[in-house]
């Protein structure tokens, strides 16, 4: 697919991976609409990418449904089709299933699944009306196999997974490509802002950029793969210790061990970044 004049759709698209999402598209040319929470943000992404192309922005809480709708009304209405969405956007509260919120337990689900899954069904017909399109999805390595402190999380992203792969039958032909990148943890603030927070184990598989991340996403929109794990690596592993759960469990206590040393590396460099 080119994306020279087509429209997309990125949600969580002010900062990190949608940020960087945002950027990839407009060098290769693309209409972008923007929607994140705050509207201070995407201001500020708006206003860097208005030179090289068409940059809308909605500020609105993605699991909000009606707001879904007429998000894609405005995007028809501004650029006359909608070609791709890129759900992004992402919410990560940290810790054992006791010790967390119900609340945000449960905004986990909303944001992270039923999001994503409202707003694929809804822009659907925008995507046949254009005559070819793709849906790709933020997925991550914890859904891939189920990671310890991050049980919401990790059960939402795998069901975003089990989405896309199911959703991707149901459009067999029509057009639509669908696709999941599965990421481990990435060199953005939404993993290290909170570092103390994020699990040993996370921190055990290499960092990805956000840039990379994104160039996996436009790659997503016009190949054959059905998904992207972040490093390849990671993604074997994943899936041995899900097959192999025992497996997983051996290998725990080297790998927590590795991602305390990388834990402690990232923190100093923070403060020496802090302190410069």
């Amino acid at each position: 697919m080119e994306f020279k004049d087509k429209t997309v759709i990125i949600t969580g698209g002010s900062e990190g991976v949608g940020a960087a999402t945002a950027r990839a598209f407009a060098n290769a040319g693309a209409n972008l609409l923007l929607v994140a929470r705050t509207r201070r943000k995407l201001e500020a992404i708006a206003e860097e990418l208005r030179s090289r192309t068409k940059v809308e922005i909605v500020p609105m809480d993605v699991a909000d449904a009606d707001a879904c709708s007429n998000l894609l009304r405005k995007a028809e209405y501004e650029f006359g089709a909608v070609h791709i969405l890129v759900n992004n956007a992402g919410y990560h509260q940290r810790g054992p299933v006791e010790t967390v919120a119900a609340d945000d337990l449960g905004k986990m689900i909303d944001v992270n699944l039923k999001a994503p899954i409202v707003l694929s069904r809804m822009a659907i017909p925008y995507l046949r009306e254009a005559g070819e399109g793709a849906i790709v999805n933020v997925g991550s390595l914890a859904g891939r196999t189920p990671v310890p402190d991050a049980a919401a999380y990790s059960a939402s992203k795998s069901g975003l997974r089990a989405f896309t792969y199911a959703l991707a039958e149901e459009l067999k032909g029509s057009g639509i490509k669908l696709a999941v990148l599965s990421p481990g943890p990435i060199s953005t603030g939404y993993d290290l802002e909170k570092v103390d927070d994020v699990t040993d184990l996370t921190l055990s598989q290499p960092l990805s950029t956000a840039e990379e991340c994104a160039d996996e996403i436009l790659k997503l929109c016009a190949n054959n793969k059905r998904e992207r794990s972040m490093p390849p690596v990671s993604g074997l592993l994943t899936t041995l210790t899900y097959l192999f759960p025992s497996v997983g469990r051996a290998m725990r206590p080297l790998l927590e061990k590795k991602g305390r040393r990388v834990k402690r590396e990232l923190k100093a460099a923070i403060r020496q970044q802090e302190s410069a």
